[in-house]
Order: C-alpha cells, then structure tokens, then sequence
C-alpha cells in the first residue's frame, strides 16, 4: 500500500517536473519551437492560439514575441494577416484593436488602447484595409484609420483618419543656442 502511494506522488512530482522543465524551455526557446511545430510562422501559432487556447501555447507565443520586444494581443482583431516587412521589432498591438486586411505594419509601432478614465477618445483603434504604417508611429485611443492610409514615420494619431489620406510630421524647428552644449552622457550613482 505504501509503496503504490509512493508510485503515485513520484509519477506526479515526475509530471511536475515535466511541466516546469517544458515551461523553462518554452521561454528559453521559443523561435526554434515555432520554427519547428508552426512552420516558422507566428500568425500559424497565433490561430491556434485563438481556435484552441491553452497554457503551453499561449505562453510560446508572447515568449516568442517578448524575444523581439513585442506583444500583440490575443484579443486583438485582425481581418487578414499583417505585413511585417522588418519582423516583430518593438511592435505593440492592444488586445481590443481591430486591423484590416493587407496592413503593412513597420518596426517600433504601437497600435494602443486608451483606458485613461474620462478620456474623449477612450477605447481602442481601428485601423482599415491597405493601410501603411511607418516605423514608430503610434496610433493611440478610440480613433479610425481609413481604407489605403499611409501613415508617416513616428507620427502620433489620435483621431480619426479620413480614407485615402497621408499623415507625416512636418517641418524641423531648429532651436540654436548661444553657449556650447555638453552632450557628456553621465550614468546614474547607484
């Protein structure tokens, strides 16, 4: 009898073992796992993800995503698969944002909700089909983003952009100073 009890807690730290030992590797290999088990391809990954959601699979994906300085939310909507012309890079994308088909999405954009409580544009973004987005821009709050769209390097949007429309940043304020500027870098005392 004890020694069936003692069977039945080794096959289960033996189990427990296993799940925290696959985790480790989850987080420490993530890109050669989705290389392996989704054809190199995130988005396979990610509807598997939403078609049947579990533990092991969701924590692949955002340690795939956290290897590239990403997350892209699970909740988010996307009617077609986005364009990634130089991978995930600092992509941020709110769980409640809704993105069209054929979106072109450059490195170090940010696709953000707004919960500030009392905010006008309180919500999240949607953004229509054909729409180019430039590296660092940040689309930001309950706002639209217009069919075929191109949205500048690290503009900043938080209202509503008419379809078919361009939005850069223009013109340099050049500010010139009398005295020499000491651009010394000093690190922070510990």
């Amino acid at each position: 009898m004890m020694v069936c009890f003692l069977k039945r807690i080794l096959k289960k730290v033996s189990h427990i073992l296993d799940l925290i030992f696959f985790d480790f590797f989850i987080k420490e290999h993530p890109i050669l796992l989705v290389d392996l088990f989704y054809n190199k391809d995130l988005w396979n990954l990610r509807e598997a993800c939403i078609k049947k959601p579990s533990h092991r699979k969701e924590l692949l994906y955002y340690s795939y995503l956290q290897t590239y300085g990403s997350w892209i939310g699970l909740g988010a909507v996307f009617e077609g698969k986005p364009i990634f012309p130089h991978s995930f890079h600092g992509i941020f994308i709110s769980q409640k944002a809704h993105i069209g088909k054929n979106v072109v999405i450059f490195q170090q954009v940010t696709i953000g909700s707004n919960l500030a409580i009392g905010s006008k544009n309180q919500g999240a973004p949607i953004i229509a089909d054909n729409v180019y987005i430039g590296c660092g821009a940040k689309i930001i709050g309950n706002c639209y983003v217009g069919d075929n769209c191109r949205i500048g390097a690290n503009c900043i949007i938080t209202k509503n952009v008419p379809r078919n429309s361009v939005c850069v940043i223009r013109g340099l304020e050049i500010i010139t100073k009398v005295d020499e500027l000491n651009n010394a870098w000093v690190p922070m005392k510990e």
